[in-house]
């Protein structure tokens, strides 16, 4: 049987579509190669997987309707679907919100579209698992975050999407028995890694000799979580779809559908993981000290204790061992 993997040629979608094929699984892998960040970059890492045994890759839009739906006439096999692709990015959020509309929220109604489609099938969808963010718990202070706690206030768009994401999930789990599970990722970083996102901003300009903008003054605080680590959570949720059956408060059936944080539980001082990239480049940053961003927050901290409880997650990467670990990549990469 065949796992449909939505955004392979993506950070996480990469490494999850190379554990698959490592345990010898078929993975269909589609992607439209959008232009938010570099498509080389994108390439680069769909060279990685292209000529593996057992993948096959689909230049694909998931806003498109017919596009999606006619992966089942050409892929009559697929029995599971792990949905990673998605318009990423908080602040590219507050001024380009209509990509988010296409892709987060058009996109994955599709999605949900295509597997109820599968339902109605032979063997039906065994898993869905798809991608949803801690930016749904907004300025929530409480920590850790923990998936039973109000995620109704989200302060960016972007967040906004991925808690109308696990909405209509839940929808489609509750009418069609949709088998599914909901992964709030926590700020992942790691080889292969987002040129967005802060590992690659600021090892670049470090290198580069070049100020790096640090917000808030430095004064935050995020659960950093090596990909390695995240892609295992990913796997492990895939090979354990929820019932439904048994799993409420009360007997009976229930919707089989779950939400878990996959974080480090380890939540990192800003100007503490800035000191492991110095270490790591070999120089030190000039720091350019701003005030907090729209949409930001403070602090990130994730309640993993369900996700290990129900299928094992156990992140084992410290900074201290992933933030090297990228910069050796990103000096390979540039050839630095």
């Amino acid at each position: 049987m065949t796992i449909l993997l939505t955004g392979a040629a993506g950070f996480i979608g990469m490494h999850v579509a190379e554990l698959l094929l490592a345990r010898g699984e078929r993975v269909v892998g589609i992607d439209n190669l959008n232009s938010y960040y570099d498509p080389a970059l994108k390439q680069a890492r769909l060279k990685n997987l292209e000529g593996r045994n057992g993948f096959t890759f689909e230049a694909l839009e998931i806003a498109d309707t017919d596009a999606v739906m006619g992966l089942t006439a050409r892929y009559p096999d697929i029995d599971r679907v792990v949905h990673l692709a998605a318009q990423a990015g908080v602040r590219y959020s507050i001024e380009h919100p209509g990509d988010y509309v296409r892709s987060n929220l058009v996109g994955h109604s599709n999605m949900l579209e295509f597997v109820r489609g599968l339902m109605g099938r032979p063997g039906g969808c065994k898993s869905f698992v798809y991608a949803s963010s801690s930016s749904v718990y907004g300025a929530n202070k409480e920590m850790p975050f923990s998936t039973e706690q109000k995620t109704d206030s989200p302060v960016s768009f972007y967040g906004a999407t991925k808690k109308a994401n696990e909405l209509l999930s839940y929808s489609y789990a509750h009418l069609y028995r949709v088998p599914s599970i909901g992964l709030r990722f926590f700020t992942v970083y790691g080889p292969w890694g987002r040129p967005d996102m802060s590992p690659w901003l600021f090892t670049s300009a470090i290198l580069e000799g070049r100020p790096i903008k640090v917000f808030n003054n430095g004064d935050m605080m995020r659960d950093f979580t090596y990909i390695a680590d995240i892609a295992a959570g990913v796997v492990g949720a895939l090979d354990t779809p929820p019932s439904g059956v048994g799993e409420g408060e009360g007997e009976g059936d229930t919707c089989p559908h779950k939400v878990y944080n996959i974080g480090n539980n380890k939540p990192v001082k800003l100007l503490d993981y800035i000191r492991v990239i110095e270490e790591a480049c070999g120089t030190k940053a000039i720091m350019d000290m701003q005030p907090m961003q729209a949409g930001d927050v403070y602090a990130t901290y994730a309640n993993i204790d369900p996700a290990s409880e129900d299928f094992g997650y156990a992140p084992s990467t410290p900074i201290e061992e992933g933030i090297p670990a990228f910069v050796d990549w990103y000096r390979k990469y540039h050839g630095v």
